[in-house]
């Protein structure tokens, strides 16, 4: 069995404890594990990987219990729970050599808040069984702001200000979050300012490209709870994703497009992208495009922390419940934008399913045809159809020489009759006939294989002008020895 570790726990208050280490509640991130504390259930205990930045740490922390932002606890009015909103350092703990090794941070119970990137879009919300309602989501950026400016009033700064480090609790109306890992801010101290260590993109303001995470402040934090904001309201898009304008155009990641100020829901068109064709910022009322405009634009003084907790303030007053949706809301008199948005969504999927039942060809074949089976059984069919034209054809090629054949001896037995028509009659008789015949020949020819051989049509036509001629001089009388009759 391990032995228990005991440490000095020196609280803000400059009182003094001994307390006991409990059991690791989880491995924790990069700068060290946590531990239950037995003694204080409220508190947990933060320990620290690296011990060689002992003084550097306790020099920190010390200027965090001197300098606590006013960020309460948050009680529920009705079941009288408490939710802690920000682990902020309680004690420094030291080990029994005079190390700082750690702290006593409130205890935020992680079975019951869930990374604020959860709550941005619908799909996520509905699997985690979230709150649908939009109106929530203002109030989850209103409570994130309220805490950001809680801190810059101290002269503190997140620095690595993003979704995955906020949590929201999921089962509280009034949407309260939560915040770790504050032992990696940029924290004012009495004379001296310790900075932070971690920044993420996608959130790094353009001007930060160039800097560390120790040069980054108040600036950073602007830019990136700005993006919350806007990333809350507008169903979890980024202000600096959108559909680019050029396909040829090399294809810009999101820190890269920071890095451009290509923001493409200002007042002026982007130049690289479009909007997100699902963003519903044109809906949004115009003080809050005007104050997204200064956070993501060259040459405007980003808003503060403060101002987007009085303008977050502001929308409560102007906000309207949707008539048709419950769970939407919307600021102006264009209406309700989440409506909208889901209509073009469903338009769209409408489209995209009847495009999906169309056949698809290739050079005019549907391409469900073109499986092995069904080419063998057409070709089976086309042969088929091919032998049952050609007995056809060879029907009509026998009829056509049996009819022409007979047709002198059919016509000598009205040769009196004939002859009192005259020539010209006879002529006529014989030419409407001979024309019938060759149009009904070439309309055989389009749809006889056998008859599309041109040498064979034109021997029935030649074959056909013969026999009339022979007819005309069978009924005439007209050179009887050289036609052989006797």
């Amino acid at each position: 069995m391990a032995e228990q570790v005991v440490l000095s726990a020196i609280f803000g208050d400059g009182h003094f404890e001994r307390v006991a280490l409990g059991e690791m509640i989880n491995k924790g991130g990069a700068a060290g594990k946590i531990f239950a504390v037995p003694l204080h259930p409220e508190l947990v205990a933060k320990i620290f990987h690296d011990r060689s930045k002992s003084q550097t740490n306790r020099l920190k922390l010390e200027a965090m219990l001197q300098n606590k932002p006013n960020i309460p606890i948050v009680e529920d009015k009705k079941t009288g729970k408490k939710y802690v909103q920000i682990a902020w350092p309680e004690a420094v703990l030291e080990d029994d050599e005079g190390f700082c090794v750690g702290y006593l941070m409130p205890l935020i119970n992680t079975d019951e808040a869930v990374s604020l990137d959860h709550l941005m879009q619908k799909a996520v919300r509905q699997k985690e069984h979230l709150t649908e309602k939009y109106e929530d989501r203002l109030t989850a950026a209103y409570n994130v702001t309220a805490m950001v400016a809680a801190l810059h009033q101290c002269g503190h700064y997140i620095v690595d200000l993003k979704p995955a480090n906020v949590s929201v609790y999921k089962n509280n109306k009034e949407m309260p979050v939560a915040m770790y890992d504050c032992d990696g801010f940029s924290i004012k101290g009495e004379h001296t300012r310790y900075p932070a260590e971690y920044v993420s993109e996608e959130y790094i303001y353009p001007e930060g490209m160039t800097q560390n995470p120790e040069d980054m402040g108040e600036e950073q934090d602007k830019f990136a709870l700005a993006v919350i904001i806007f990333r809350l309201l507008n169903n979890g898009i980024h202000p600096f994703a959108g559909i680019p304008l050029k396909k040829e155009d090399q294809m810009l990641d999101i820190q890269m497009r920071i890095e451009g100020y290509h923001y493409a829901y200002g007042l002026w068109p982007d130049t690289y992208q479009e909007p997100h064709p699902y963003s519903i910022h044109n809906y949004f009322d115009k003080k809050t495009l005007d104050m997204f405009e200064r956070a993501f634009t060259k040459r405007h003084k980003r808003p503060s922390a403060k101002e987007w907790y009085e303008h977050l303030e502001y929308l409560y007053t102007i906000l309207k419940k949707c008539k048709k949706d419950p769970n939407h809301a919307y600021f102006t008199s264009k209406g309700c934008g989440l409506c909208a948005m889901e209509e073009k969504f469903r338009l769209q999927m409408n489209a995209m399913k009847a495009q999906k039942a169309a056949p698809k060809k290739i050079r005019g074949f549907d391409v469900s045809s073109l499986t092995t089976e069904k080419i063998i059984a057409d070709k089976k069919e086309k042969r088929q159809e091919f032998m049952r034209l050609n007995k056809l054809a060879f029907l009509l090629i026998f009829c056509h020489f049996t009819l022409w054949g007979v047709a002198p001896i059919w016509l000598y037995q009205f040769r009196q009759v004939l002859i009192s028509h005259g020539y010209f009659i006879q002529i006529l008789i014989l030419v409407l006939s001979l024309k019938g015949m060759f149009v009904f020949l070439n309309w055989l020819q389009k749809h006889l294989p056998l008859l599309q051989n041109q040498i064979l049509t034109n021997m029935l036509k030649v074959y056909a002008v013969i026999n009339a001629l022979v007819c005309f001089c069978v009924v005439n009388k007209i050179n009887w020895a050289f036609l052989g009759f006797y």
